[in-house]
C-alpha cells in the first residue's frame, strides 16, 4: 500500500466522503493533508533549526538543507492552492506566484524580479547545483529578504517560519467549507497523489 501520510494509506483517502462539503470526513482530509507536510517538510526544518540555536551565526551549518527543504514545501504548497498534479514546466510559475502573493511573503517579494531572482538563485541554485547562484547568501539572522548589490541574502530561519506561518493559513482555508475552489484544488491534487 501506498502511504500518503504516516501511518495512512491511500486507500483511506480514496474512502473519503468529500463531495457534501459539510461532511466529518473534511477534517479528516485536512488532517491527513497535515500529518503528511509536518512529517516530511515542517519538522526536519524545526529539527535543523532547533539543533543549531545555540551556536552563533558563523557556526551553524544547516542552511542550505533548511531552505531546499522550505523550497519543496513552498512549490508543493502553490501545487495543491492550484490544484495542480504536477509542476513539470510550470514550477518557475508557481513558485513566483506564491512569492507574490502569499501574505507572509508579498510584503518581501515586491517583484517579479526579486522572485524570479530568489527562485533561480536559491531553489535552483540549491535544488540543482548544491549552490546558492551569483553572489547569494543563506543566513540565520536579519531580516527575511535583504540585497547588497547583486547580492540577495536570505533568513532561512525567518523564511522557514513564514512557509510555516502560510502553512497553517492554508490548513484553516481548507476546513472552512466557503472556501469550494480551494477545496476542489486540493482534492484533485490529493485524488493524483493516491490513485
Amino acid at each position: 500500500m501506498t502511504q500518503i501520510a504516516p501511518g495512512i494509506d491511500a486507500a483511506k483517502w480514496r474512502g473519503l466522503q468529500l463531495d457534501d462539503p459539510d461532511n466529518n470526513d473534511w477534517a479528516t482530509a485536512v488532517d491527513i493533508f497535515e500529518a503528511r507536510l509536518q512529517e516530511r517538510y515542517i519538522e526536519p526544518a524545526d529539527f535543523l533549526i532547533a539543533s543549531e540555536t545555540n551556536q552563533p551565526p558563523f557556526k551553524r551549518r544547516f542552511g542550505f538543507t533548511i531552505l531546499a527543504i522550505d523550497c519543496l514545501l513552498v512549490e508543493t504548497l502553490e501545487a495543491f492552492i492550484e490544484g495542480l498534479e504536477d509542476t513539470d514546466g510550470k514550477s518557475k510559475q508557481t513558485f513566483r506566484t506564491f512569492l507574490r502573493t502569499r501574505d507572509q511573503f508579498a510584503a518581501e517579494f515586491t517583484s517579479d524580479d526579486l522572485a524570479n531572482k530568489f527562485y533561480k538563485q536559491f531553489r535552483c541554485g540549491i535544488l540543482h547545483q548544491a549552490e546558492t547562484g551569483g553572489d547569494s547568501k543563506v543566513w540565520s539572522v536579519g531580516p527575511l529578504l535583504r540585497t547588497e548589490g547583486s547580492a540577495m541574502i536570505v533568513n532561512r530561519n525567518k523564511f522557514h517560519e513564514c512557509v510555516k506561518g502560510e502553512f497553517q493559513k492554508y490548513l484553516s482555508e481548507l476546513r472552512d467549507p466557503k472556501n469550494a475552489d480551494l477545496r476542489k484544488n486540493f482534492r484533485k491534487k490529493m485524488d493524483f497523489i493516491s490513485r
